[in-house]
This record gives structure tokens, sequence and C-alpha cells, in this order.
């Protein structure tokens, strides 16, 4: 059999010592913990309708409005080029730029080729055109 002093103060020792393990470890979590208390809406969830509490009179005016909360949901509903400068993605980066390169000015000749049509061309389309109306016709 093995002694009953022996384990006894063994096992008081340990104890002693993971209480003080334990309270460190707890004013170490103290020191480098921050209580976040900035509550605010989700503005990702859809909401539609907030209601005030009831038998209050405070909310009953026409026209009050939380103008904190809209920019928060009008920002959540824009597109993410318009919330961000940059892509936040790798798949952003797919379509971010939305501008066309160059200006869609139909007046410049190196780009925008206007269709031309010569004598021969005139000719052959009022032929098409009077022999498709005549087919029309028959």
């Amino acid at each position: 059999m093995a002694k009953p002093g022996g384990n006894h103060e063994k096992e008081l020792a340990n104890m002693v010592h993971q209480d003080a393990i334990l309270c460190e470890t707890i004013l170490k979590e103290h020191k480098h913990q921050k209580i976040y208390r900035n509550y605010s809406i989700n503005p990702y969830k859809k909401t539609h309708i907030l209601t005030g509490k009831p038998n209050s009179f405070h909310d009953t005016e026409e026209g009050e409005e939380d103008e904190n909360f809209k920019s928060v949901i009008e920002r959540a509903n824009l597109e993410p080029g318009k919330r961000y400068l940059f892509p936040q993605t790798e798949s952003q980066e797919i379509g971010w730029i939305t501008k066309p390169l160059l200006n869609a000015d139909r007046s410049d000749r190196r780009l925008h080729f206007a269709r031309q049509n010569s004598a021969l061309t005139k000719y052959m389309d009022a032929a098409w055109r009077v022999k498709e109306q005549q087919q029309n016709m028959n």
C-alpha cells in the first residue's frame, strides 16, 4: 500500500499551483481584454420595419428618422465598386473597372469607320428593295 500522507500533500500542491496558474491567466485576459460596447444594427440583414417601444410617445411623431441608421443601410446596399476603392477579393478583380477604356466618340475616324456607299452599292440597294416589294406584292 502507498503512504497515505505522501499523495495527499502532492495533490494539494498541485491544486495550489493550478489555482495560481488560473489566477495568472485571468489577470492576463483582463489586462488585454477590450469590452465591446458599441452596438449597432447589422447592415447586411434585411430589415423593413423598426417599430418603437410599446406605450412610448416619443416615436409617434411623423418623419422621425435615424440618419445614422439610414446611412449604414444605404452603404450596405451599394455595389462593391462604389463602396470600396479597390477590389477586396480576387473574384472582384474581374469586372472591377466597368468604364470603357476609350471614348465612345463616333467622330474619331481612326477607330470608327462609318458605312460608306458608292454609286454601285446605292444602285444594288435600290434593286434589292424593288425585288422584295415585287415578291411581297405577289
